[in-house]
């Protein structure tokens, strides 16, 4: 008898690869790791387990497990050469940054209108993409700067915390206006136990209040919450933008634009890789 799909070693491996890219997405401008759970099939169950995870735990947690396994190295394995890719070519990377997440647009529409959509689905993500033009906007002209402290590292744990639960919602949109972003990824990076464990505690304690909110919201109004994540999505993507980087020279346009491309080619690539390989 030959083993389960599900539980073949290639299946495993590339759960643990999705698992990775997850955590790629938790702490890279602009993405959400919530975002790619949603791609890859995996979110309700998340959710489900994390709402409820004493009961969930026999049947969702093994599911879960490789998945864990690659968020952790996705996370630590990124954060050193994330601040390091940051500090040195900032435009490009961000315009790879936008080009996944462009990329991954046809899949986030694909995967919110599973239920059926409404004009109040549509509502609901032109309202988001205001707030979030809104608060970005005002963030930029108070020019918003706060020295990172314990305090500040608890507030990046619910952060990152809610890209996680809350598909759509990057923490890096809050943390990069308020100038935290690069050094708590640095000092995850790092393994700063200064930053590691404020950081840990607030990215818990968030899970422990909302999951079980964000569970419910999603269960009973599915279409109108996802299109108002689309909506920060397009808005906190637009907001990154580098402008200075296209406008500053033909060379440097050229090669943000050619990152801007790879980026979208490689995110439809996995997306069309994951619909052969979907998680039941």
């Amino acid at each position: 008898m030959k083993p389960e799909k599900n539980h073949s070693p290639f299946r495993i491996g590339f759960h643990i690869f999705q698992g990775a890219l997850i955590g790629l997405g938790a702490v890279l401008p602009g993405i959400s790791g919530g975002v790619l759970m949603v791609v890859f099939g995996i979110y309700k169950t998340v959710m489900e387990f994390l709402a409820d995870p004493i009961r969930k735990f026999k049947t969702h947690f093994p599911k879960l497990f490789p998945y864990g396994v690659g968020l952790i190295v996705g996370v630590l394995g990124v954060a050193n050469l994330l601040s390091f890719l940051l500090d040195k070519y900032p435009d490009p990377s961000v315009c790879v940054f936008i080009g996944l997440i462009t990329g991954m647009l046809p899949s986030l529409f694909r995967e919110a209108g599973k239920e059926g959509r409404s004009g109040a689905s549509f509502v609901s993500m032109v309202i988001a993409m205001i707030a979030i033009f809104a608060l970005l906007i005002s963030l930029r002209v108070m020019s918003v700067q706060i020295e990172p402290s314990l305090a500040w590292y608890l507030f990046c744990g619910f952060c990152l915390a809610l890209s996680i639960i809350a598909p759509g919602m990057s923490f890096s949109t809050l943390l990069m206006p308020l100038g935290l972003y690069e050094p708590f990824v640095a000092g995850i990076g790092h393994l700063d136990m200064s930053v590691c464990i404020p950081g840990g505690i607030g990215a818990l304690a968030t899970i422990i209040l909302f999951a079980k909110t964000v569970n419910a919201l999603f269960e009973n109004f599915y279409s109108v919450a996802f299109h108002a994540i689309i909506g920060v999505v397009i808005a906190a993507t637009i907001m990154i933008i580098p402008v200075g980087g296209f406008t500053a020279s033909v060379t440097s346009a050229i090669v943000n634009v050619i990152c801007l491309v790879a980026g979208i080619a490689a995110a439809l690539a996995l997306d069309n890789f994951n619909q052969k390989f979907e998680v039941e």
